[in-house]
């Protein structure tokens, strides 16, 4: 399930920075990937577009909640209990975006074979640790949907 999101999420990143630019490179480059028929094509565009539309408002909320944090860090003086009902407020959008992009991963899924899914896996993990490479980070602190830790952050877990 999980092994779709990044690919999936920087669609919707990519959807919501640029219109029309994620469909064509991301969600082809899925298909691309795993080798998609023309009948999960066809079952799947549905499903992201219907996800990006639940996900844009969402989006533009997140913009503005970031928009009144800078107003609030900057004010004269500062309102922590403003802030931190800012921060909630945030982390309920990011809470409600990240279900969504879930059940889109698991959408899609359901639509996919299991070589497919795994395949994906196989080459999201490959990016990923080619990714971390170049940046000096250690491949085993990177994990797949949910970001990476800095090289020795997780010491204290190694043992």
């Amino acid at each position: 399930g999980s092994t779709l999101a990044v690919g999936i999420g920087a669609y919707a990143v990519d959807r919501h920075h640029g219109e029309g630019r994620g469909h064509g490179s991301h969600i082809s480059r899925l298909y691309a990937e795993v080798q998609a028929t023309d009948a999960q094509k066809a079952k799947i565009d549905p499903l992201v577009k219907a996800a990006m539309a639940d996900l844009k408002p969402l989006h533009e909320q997140l913009h503005e909640l970031h928009k009144k944090l800078l107003e609030q860090a900057s004010a004269p003086t500062i309102d922590r209990a403003a802030l931190e009902a800012t921060r909630q407020q945030g982390l309920a959008l990011a809470d409600k975006a990240s279900r969504r992009l879930v059940q889109l991963v698991a959408d899609v899924g359901d639509n996919l074979t299991p070589e497919q899914r795994k395949q994906k896996m196989t080459d999201e993990m490959n990016e990923l640790k080619s990714w971390a490479q170049s940046q000096n980070i250690d491949p085993k602190y990177v994990i797949p949907g949910f970001g990476m830790f800095p090289k020795g952050s997780m010491r204290r877990f190694d043992k």
